[in-house]
């Protein structure tokens, strides 16, 4: 399998690779600078591969490259990583260039979208879902029927009640609570979660 991106977000991938009794074939990263990650040699000049997996920790980033590699290189799949310590619901849907962490737990009938980040031990209760390009962080709690929108990043031990929606391109703060809907674009914060600003997401 090769892999774009080498910097920390990747090394978890490679790990994830590795303990699935996967190869890894070749890294490839932009930044010159960079030219090994753990034990693994990277290349600068990408090659077409039919087995790629975009290990690009920012969400808006990971969607500029999918859209770059559809334009530049027609590749439209990717596999998804599950590593095997995550526990998941065989009522569950993944769709492809996700990664689901280590201690992760997704409930019954969640949904998660394209290329998200289920990060380590975040927990997703039944019926919850989760939009392309989201990351739920370590330690996230998701009751269920909740909805997280496209490109939403919810920080490390946040916490969501139960039926509420998050919108597109929302930032959660870490160890925030949130208690009533969010609208696309804002950023929250607190105990109980409130808004501090919100950014328009066409611009």
């Amino acid at each position: 399998m090769d892999i774009y991106g080498a910097n920390g977000h990747a090394k978890v991938i490679i790990e994830i690779i590795e303990e699935l009794d996967y190869e890894v074939s070749n890294i490839y990263d932009d930044d010159l600078s960079i030219s090994t990650t753990l034990d693994y040699s990277v290349n600068s000049v990408y090659n077409s591969s039919t087995n790629l997996f975009i290990a690009i920790g920012n969400n808006l980033v990971r969607r500029e490259f999918v859209r770059k590699f559809v334009r530049k290189f027609n590749i439209s799949t990717y596999p998804i990583l599950i590593h095997p310590k995550a526990v998941i619901s065989k009522r569950a849907t993944i769709k492809e260039g996700t990664v689901i962490m280590t201690g992760v737990s997704v409930n019954s009938e969640v949904k998660i979208g394209k290329h998200c980040i289920i990060n380590t031990n975040a927990s997703i209760d039944h019926d919850c879902i989760i939009d392309d390009f989201a990351h739920i962080s370590p330690n996230v709690a998701l009751a269920g029927n909740v909805e997280v929108g496209e490109g939403t990043h919810v920080g490390i031990g946040a916490c969501v009640i139960q039926g509420v929606r998050i919108g597109k391109w929302c930032t959660i703060g870490a160890g925030a609570v949130v208690i009533k809907d969010i609208p696309d674009g804002a950023t929250v914060v607190g105990n109980p979660g409130r808004i501090i600003k919100i950014k328009d997401i066409n611009e």
